[in-house]
This record gives C-alpha cells, structure tokens and sequence, in this order.
C-alpha cells in the first residue's frame, strides 16, 4: 500500500521539523483509514478501528463492541417497531444497538471475565488483500492528506502558542489594506492582524504599504488559522512604547505607575524612580527630548505629559494638573475627592480645551477634582530653570496627609 522507506523517512522528517509526534501522525493516519473503510464497506452504527505498523506496512480492520447491561441500554426495538422519543427525563440510556453494543451474557462466551464497559474487537476482512483494490489507491491518498492536515494544525498550533506569549505587547508591522473601515495588519510573511474601528486612534490615516507598530490584543484560534485582535488605542501602547525607548523603564527602575489616554490627542503618564540617582522624567524625556520624540512620533505625534508620581495622594493630584500650577489643594482621601486652587490667569489652563486636563487628571489619579481659579501671584521659575519644566513650589498652607514639599513637573508636548 505504501512504499515503507518513503513513509518512514516522511515522518522521521515531519517529527524533527515539525515537531509533530509519530505516534500523533500514526494515530491520525489509522483514525482516517477507519473512516475510509467504515464509508465504503461498513454499515449505519457500527464502530471500526484499524491497525496500522509503519514499520511492516501492515494493515488491520476491527469492529468494536461495547460490553453493557441493562442499567446501560434501554432494550433493543421489535422488528417493524419504531422508535419513540424517551419521554422518562431520568432515563440516561441509550438505544441497545446489535452493530456497537453486546450483551454481557453474550460477551462472557467470546472472553471470560468480561465485565460491563469492557470492549470487544472483532476482525474485518482487509479490502486490500483484494486483488486489484481500489482501496488501495484510496489508502495511500487517505494517509497522504491525514500527513499534510497534521502539519497545517501543527504549523497553526505553533503561530497560536507562540503569538499567545506576545499578547500585551508592541509588534511591527505593515498596513495592508483597509477594508470597511478595518485596518489589515502584516505583522509576518502569512501572518495578519485586524485593527477594528473601536480600537483605532482618532484622527490617523493608513495607507496600504505604511509602517505601524501596534498593540496585541489578544489571540484567538479561528477556524482558518490564527485570529490576532490589535490596538493603536489601548493605554498599555504608552507602556510598551517607552520601555522601547527606554532602558530605565524596560528594566523596571522607572515605573510607569498610571496612564490616562485619548487615543490620538493627549496621553499623561506618572513616572516614578526606584533608583534615588535616576531622574524618572528625564529617563523617558531622553537627551534633547530623543525618547519622547521616538514615542510620539510612533503615535501620529500624539502629545504626553510626563507627571511625577507621589505616593502622597494630595500632592500626586496636584502634579496631575500640569502644565497649571497649584497654589493649594485639600481632599477626603477616603472619598477620593480633592479641591485645588491654581492662578486665575491658569484655570482655563488647568481644565484644558474642552476639559481634556482636568479629564486626563482625574483619570490618571482616579479622584475627582474640583478646580477654582485665586488671584494671588503665581510663583515664578526659579532662575536658571529649564523652560521645559514647571515646578512646584512648596503650598503655603498645611493638608490632609502632611505638608506639600517641593516637587517638579514636566509638560512634554509636540506643537
């Protein structure tokens, strides 16, 4: 039926490359060939096995019969009965079946010792000891296409386990086509991703051929191949993006501790250093603003601010409302809610266009602020601050929580 040396060889091979067992690929063959058989010569409920050694080339064919009881099956119909609906909801039992299932007492003449639940097989004749069979041909061609299939579920297996491993990541990649408002993503040769509408960032364009580095999702197992979800919009991209740029924050000494984002416009980060000699902001701002600049530039110049992050919460609020300066600030920290005074001349800068800061504050800090606006003066820069940076001067007054001490902030934006 087969020439031996070819198949062993193939199967050697498969298992090296593929790394796909043999004894998978023998299996798969015998459960094939059964089927096979059971198609051309079998009948309606019976259950066939065959044997297959890849050594000898050897084939065998087997009915299989379950041994049962009563307590098993319900009794086999009458000739000319037809079968009714069990309407005893109780009555798990299937069907007695004279081509799937033996009695025990009938059994116990074929094995002694047999006991319900036991199998006994039967041998069938072995179509290929037929001269001239077609069976033959249908054989050869069943294992063929078992071997190619085991390969496509092992490659698919591969992709599957492999991008499973990469979820919560950035991968790159190239657009390769837009289609109902979806973006097609390669990410490798047969390997593509789906960018859907919810998960897209306001306000960016594609085009087929275009550079992007996106967000897994998540990976799912489809019925034709590997389903990959992406994202351009999910706050983790921020993440993942600076510990690209950043050896600090990839080796954990920066922490990014919070992030709040609307996808294509603005992004703030609270930073934090474990490492009282590494500058946290300046460890994601980069010499000459390299580091941020990378970032941005791989969200279609989204802008970022960088804010420091306290473990007081009055004071990790206060830096959140960045880049408006805050004179004072006083919360229930059990409610979560906080009062902060800025320059009347910096409210509207505290709110923000369309109250996209204080939004983005709240956000980031997951407390609810109330901004008001005081005509006392603004504190100034203190001489030979760099015009990038807005600090914040110690608060006159005592709150919850203990003094404000001294702090600066960083406003990172690309105009």
């Amino acid at each position: 039926m087969f020439d031996l040396k070819t198949l062993q060889e193939t199967l050697e091979q498969i298992e090296k490359e593929k790394g796909i067992s043999r004894d998978i690929l023998i299996s798969a063959i015998e459960q094939a060939l059964a089927a096979a058989y059971k198609k051309d010569y079998g009948s309606k409920g019976q259950v066939i096995r065959s044997h297959f050694n890849p050594e000898t080339g050897d084939l065998e064919f087997y009915q299989v019969k379950t041994v049962v009881d009563d307590t098993m099956v319900r009794p086999p119909l009458e000739e000319g009965e037809v079968e009714e609906k069990n309407t005893d909801e109780d009555d798990e039992r299937v069907r007695f079946n004279e081509e799937r299932h033996l009695y025990v007492e009938d059994a116990k003449k074929i094995r002694k010792g047999v006991k319900p639940g036991d199998e006994i097989i039967f041998p069938l004749d072995n179509p290929l000891n037929e001269e001239n069979s077609e069976f033959r041909r249908v054989a050869a061609q069943t294992a063929k296409q078992v071997i190619i299939q085991k390969i496509r579920e092992a490659e698919k297996e591969s992709k599957f386990q492999r991008y499973q491993k990469l979820v919560g990541t950035i991968l790159p990649g190239t657009v390769q086509k837009i289609v109902g408002g979806r973006i097609f993503v390669e990410l490798a040769p047969r390997t593509i991703g789906v960018i859907e509408k919810e998960e897209q960032a306001r306000g960016e364009w594609y085009r087929p051929g275009d550079p992007i580095k996106v967000y897994l999702l998540s990976a799912e197992m489809g019925p034709r191949g590997v389903l990959l979800n992406l994202s351009r919009k999910h706050p983790e991209i921020i993440r993942e993006l600076f510990k690209m740029e950043s050896p600090e924050v990839a080796t954990g000494v920066v922490e990014i501790k919070s992030i709040a984002r609307e996808a294509g416009d603005r992004t703030k980060i609270a930073v934090y250093s474990n490492d009282p000699d590494v500058d946290a902001i300046g460890a994601c701002v980069g010499q000459r603003g390299s580091r941020i600049n990378a970032v941005t530039a791989s969200l279609g110049n989204e802008k970022i601010d960088i804010i420091l992050w306290s473990d007081d919460p009055l004071i990790f609020v206060a830096n959140s409302l960045a880049p408006a300066q805050v004179l004072d600030i006083e919360g229930d920290i059990e409610a979560k809610e906080a009062k902060a005074i800025v320059p009347e001349d910096q409210l509207s800068l505290a709110i923000g266009k369309g109250g996209q800061n204080a939004r983005l504050a709240a956000k980031l800090t997951g407390w609810k602020i109330d901004i008001s606006g005081s005509n006392e003066v603004e504190p100034e820069f203190e001489e030979g601050e760099d015009d990038g940076f807005v600090p914040l001067e110690n608060l006159q007054d005592d709150i919850e929580g203990g003094d404000l001490e001294s702090n600066e902030e960083v406003l990172v934006e690309e105009e």
